[in-house]
């Protein structure tokens, strides 16, 4: 026997149903707010991710040399990936570019709850506009995608800041502050204790003072008492445009769901304006479900022409724990609309009624082993199968066909040549 390797997971029927019907409700709503379907390569050149983030991250990739000498790595994450597409045909799409996709990763990372090292990410992006529209139609997405999944605001919350605000205010201090790493503590610092977290902000450069009137200031999340501590105007646009990104999102439907949290900050440097992470309202779940925000820089560092951008990428991973937690997590279980059981040599008759019910659009079985008449209803019961039709060769020779409704366990003969006629989804109650 050969094991399953550690951070890849297998899918078996059931479990993939409820996942499959998780994507389709992601999807579908991204569908209705006019984002396109895009698919992407599993590998990329390596050279993506090193050029801008140096080699050592080469030890939290897939990455190898293939047989052409290039080095490549399985994709980790999809932002290069898109910002790669929209460069390479700028001038042929449209603006806004609203683009989705749900696919997998791989970065080679720790294991842990939440976390494979193969995860599947469904990913929703706006380019081409920097109007706070943008940032809120994100938001508004990612509430009726979740609301759709049977969530409510008792299960979720979105925890929303501004990455200038941040930058805004640790520059306004007298100090040589490392913006960017102070920012990566703010990142972290729910996982961390007070002193720990001071200790990174006095690193990159505030002093201890600082450290703790920072954290309180952020911490507090009064927009308008960091405007005026601050008084740059850096912050007073940053502030601007998260309220008019608020503003926005309470039109669309989604201001209900948004908790303002300048303690939130998305660790990763590309990130430039608005940013935001889901969370377990509960509290649960002990990480952030999904995040996203906005990252206007992105395209022209990949060569392309100044292009704004936003966007969100739900873990399928995270986002099942929250569902399972909240008990709408879909049912484990195939489904199947009939089985047309056969006995004798029937199977000419049984593949008519087969195809016609499949031609209607229902999920259809019938037997391919060879098997008993109690071999074969036991299956159908294993399968779930709502109606078992049965074409026996008795029943066929009086031109019948017998209807079962599983759930009740009554039966009904009816005419083969009518079965299933003008029904779009037969059952037994048609013809009593």
């Amino acid at each position: 026997m050969y094991d399953r390797i550690k951070g890849f997971r297998d899918f078996y029927p059931g479990e993939m149903a409820a996942r499959r019907a998780t994507i389709d409700t992601l999807e579908d709503t991204a569908r209705g707010y006019g984002f396109r379907e895009i698919d992407t390569p599993a590998l990329e050149r390596a050279e993506m991710w090193t050029d801008k983030s140096g080699d050592d991250i080469v030890d939290e990739l897939y990455a190898f040399e293939d047989q052409g000498g290039r080095h490549v790595t399985l994709t980790p994450e999809l932002t290069p990936t898109v910002a790669r597409m929209v460069v390479a045909k700028q001038q042929e799409l449209s603006k806004p570019i609203k683009w989705f996709s749900t696919r997998p990763f791989w970065r080679y990372e720790q294991v842990q709850q939440g976390r494979q090292r193969e995860f599947y990410q469904t990913n929703v992006d706006i380019f081409g506009s920097s109007e706070p529209e943008a940032d809120a139609e994100i938001l508004a997405w990612a509430a009726d995608a979740m609301t759709s999944l049977g969530l409510t605001g008792e299960h979720f919350e979105f925890r929303i800041s501004h990455r200038d605000i941040l930058g805004g205010v640790l520059e306004s201090y007298d100090a040589e502050v490392d913006t960017e790493d102070a920012i990566r503590a703010v990142d972290k610092s729910d996982k961390l204790s007070t002193a720990e977290y001071h200790d990174l902000l006095i690193g990159a450069g505030l002093t201890a003072d600082q450290a703790v009137e920072f954290d309180d200031l952020i911490a507090g999340g009064d927009l308008e008492e960091v405007r005026e501590f601050a008084n740059t105007e850096r912050v007073d646009a940053a502030v601007d445009n998260l309220q008019n990104v608020l503003a926005a999102a309470d039109d669309f439907g989604a201001r209900e769901f948004c908790t303002i949290s300048l303690e939130t900050a998305r660790g990763l440097d590309y990130y430039t304006g608005v940013v935001f992470e889901c969370f377990d309202s509960a509290g649960e779940v002990s990480r952030s479900i999904f995040g996203g925000g906005r990252y206007d820089d992105l395209i022209e560092s990949f060569g392309g022409q100044p292009t704004p951008a936003v966007g969100v990428a739900p873990g399928h991973a995270t986002l099942p724990l929250l569902l399972q937690r909240a008990g709408v997590w879909p049912e484990e279980a195939v489904t199947t609309d009939y089985y047309v059981l056969q006995i004798g040599d029937t199977r000419t008759e049984a593949a008519r009624i087969a195809r016609d019910l499949r031609e209607r659009g229902h999920v259809v079985e019938t037997d391919v082993a060879g098997r008993s008449f109690g071999s074969q209803l036991n299956y159908a019961d294993s399968i779930n199968a709502e109606t078992v039709v049965i074409a026996g060769e008795q029943d066929l020779a009086n031109d019948e066909v017998t209807i079962k409704d599983m759930a009740s366990g009554d039966q009904l003969q009816v005419p083969f040549e009518s079965f299933p006629g003008e029904h779009e989804r037969p059952t037994l109650a048609d013809f009593e």
